[in-house]
C-alpha cells in the first residue's frame, strides 16, 4: 500500500517512517527477532498528541492498529496496518509518599526497579527487566513475587489511553471502570496506553536466587522440587528451569555446553527464614551453583538472568491443572537430561496463595485458579525453523494433556491468535472483554477479536 504521509509528518514530533526511509528497519525491529515485522507506515510516537494523530490517520485510511515498546510479545509475521512505537515516552515518576510509580508507554521494568529503589520501595515485576512496563501488565504478568503478591497488574491504579476515535480517556476504579477492568489482564484490542501508574510496595531487601545442579540429579530435584510445593510456604515464589546452555565463555565453567537443572527461589521476608525455608531445596542433591542469599531487590532480574538482547527465539506455553509424580515423568521424557528437545529452556512457575485472589473490584487477568505455568524458549538456526518448534509443542500438549488446564493466561499464550483467544479467559469474562473492545473500538482499527 502507498501512504501519503505528507500531512501526518507535520502533525507529530516523532518519526514517521514508510518501507525504504532511512531508519524504517531499525524503528520497526522486534526483541523477538524470529519475527517479521512490515508495517506500511511506522509512528515513533514522542507524546500522547503523536498517539492522537497517528490513531486518527489509520482510522481515516483503514489501517489496523499495532503497538510496541521492546517488542517482546512479537511473533509470527505483522503485515501492514500503521505500526506505534512508544520507546520514545520514557518518563519514570515515582511518588516515594505516595509509593505510586508513573510510567509512560516506553518504559521497561529495569528504569521502574531502579528508580524505586532508590526509596526503598519495588515494583511487582517480571522476571526479565528488558521487558516493556505496560505492555507485559496488561496481559496479567506472572514474575518471580506471584505467590507472595499476586499478578503485576493487580497493582495497577489507573491508565492514560488513547481509543480508536482518538480521545485521550483515563481508566480508574471510578473513571471509565469497565474499561479499567478490560486493561487489568485484557492486553490489547482497546486502544494504545500512554501512561500507567502503578502502586509500589515497600520492599528493599529479599531472599532470593538460585541453585543449579548438574544433569544427573534433574530427576531427582524435578520430583523433590514438585512434593516440597505441595507444602510450601505462601509468601515464596519458586521455579524450576531445565536449561541447555550454549558453550561461551560468558557462563561459568559448569555450565558451559552442559544441561542444567535452575531452581530460582525468592522470599520477601527476614533472610533468616528465607535461609531456613531454601535449605529442604538445597538438601535435594549436590549443588553444582548457590546464588541464593539476601539480595537488594534492585537486583530482582538476576533471579531468572533473562537474556536482555535480542534473539530470534520461539517460545510459547500454557497452564497447568496440577503436577504430580507422574506429570514428572511425563515432563522428564520430553525434557530430562537424556531427551533430545529442540527447546533450549523448559521452566515450571509454581502459582497458588495470592496469584488465585482477584483484586478488589474484580480483573480480567485469565488462569488464577492453575497451579503451575509452563514455558518453553527455542532458538532459531538455519537448521531449527519454527516450524520443528510448532510440531515439538503440539506433541508436548498431547503428552502432557492430563495436566494442561482448558483456560491459559495471555502473556502465557506466546503465539495468540483468534482460535486461541477465548481459551485466556473465563467464558464470561472473554465475552465482557468483546463487548468493551466493541464499545471502544467500533470498527475494529485495534482488532484481535
Amino acid at each position: 500500500m502507498t501512504l501519503d504521509v505528507t500531512v501526518l509528518r507535520t502533525e507529530v514530533a516523532g518519526p514517521v517512517l514508510v518501507p525504504g526511509d532511512d531508519g524504517f528497519g531499525a524503528e520497526v525491529t522486534p526483541f523477538m527477532l524470529a519475527a517479521t515485522v512490515h508495517p506500511d507506515v511506522v509512528v515513533g510516537v514522542a507524546s500522547e498528541a503523536d498517539v492522537q494523530q497517528a490513531v486518527l490517520f489509520a482510522s481515516r485510511n483503514g489501517l489496523h492498529v499495532h503497538i510496541q515498546s521492546t517488542g517482546h510479545a512479537a511473533h509470527g509475521t505483522l503485515s501492514g496496518g500503521l505500526l506505534i512505537t512508544t520507546r520514545r515516552l520514557d518518563t519514570v515518576v515515582i511518588d516515594p509518599v505516595a509509593g505510586i510509580a508513573t510510567i509512560g508507554a516506553g518504559v521497561r521494568w529495569s528504569a521502574v526497579i531502579a528508580a524505586a529503589g532508590e526509596h526503598g520501595l519495588t515494583a511487582i515485576t517480571g522476571s526479565s527487566g528488558s521487558v516493556g512496563a505496560i505492555g507485559y501488565t496488561l496481559g496479567g504478568g506472572l514474575g518471580p513475587y506471584a505467590r507472595s503478591h499476586g499478578f503485576s497488574s493487580d497493582f495497577a491504579i489507573s491508565f492514560r489511553i488513547v481509543t480508536a476515535d482518538g480521545e485521550l480517556k483515563v481508566a480508574s476504579a471510578t473513571e471509565n471502570p469497565d474499561l479499567f477492568w478490560a486493561l487489568r489482564g485484557g492486553r490489547a484490542g482497546f486502544g494504545v496506553v500512554t501512561e500507567l501508574t502503578f502502586a509500589l510496595v515497600p520492599l528493599a531487601e529479599i531472599y532470593g536466587g538460585s541453585l543449579f545442579f548438574a544433569a544427573e540429579h534433574i530427576d531427582t530435584v524435578l520430583t523433590g522440587w514438585l512434593d516440597w510445593c505441595a507444602t510450601a510456604d505462601p509468601e515464596v515464589s519458586t521455579s524450576i528451569a531445565i536449561i541447555r546452555f550454549p558453550p561461551i565463555d560468558e557462563l561459568p565453567p559448569p555450565l558451559r555446553g552442559a544441561t542444567a537443572l535452575a531452581l530460582r527461589f525468592v522470599y520477601p521476608g527476614e533472610i533468616d527464614e528465607g535461609s531456613r525455608l531454601a535449605e529442604p531445596l538445597r538438601a535435594l542433591a549436590p549443588v553444582l551453583i548457590d546464588t541464593l542469599g539476601a539480595m537488594p531487590t534492585t537486583k530482582i532480574a538476576l533471579v531468572h538472568n533473562d537474556p536482555d538482547r535480542p534473539a530470534p527465539a520461539w517460545v510459547d506455553g500454557v497452564m497447568l491443572t496440577s503436577a504430580d509424580a507422574e506429570f514428572a515423568g511425563a515432563f522428564l521424557a520430553r525434557f530430562g537430561a537424556d531427551a533430545h528437545p529442540p527447546v533450549v529452556s523448559a521452566e515450571l512457575r509454581h502459582l497458588g496463595n495470592r496469584t488465585a485472589i482477584d483484586v478488589e473490584g474484580g480483573s480480567s487477568v485469565g488462569g488464577r485458579g492453575n497451579a503451575f505455568t509452563l514455558g518453553l524458549v527455542g532458538v532459531l538456526t538455519p537448521d531449527v525453523s519454527a516450524q520443528s518448534f510448532d510440531a515439538f509443542w503440539a506433541a508436548t500438549l498431547t503428552s502432557l494433556a492430563p495436566w494442561t488446564s482448558s483456560q491459559t493466561t495471555i502473556n502465557f499464550a506466546a503465539h495468540p491468535s483468534p482460535e486461541k483467544y477465548p481459551s485466556c479467559w473465563p467464558k464470561d469474562t472473554f465475552e465482557r472483554l468483546m463487548s468493551i473492545a466493541a464499545e471502544h473500538d467500533p470498527q475494529g482499527i485495534f482488532s484481535w477479536r
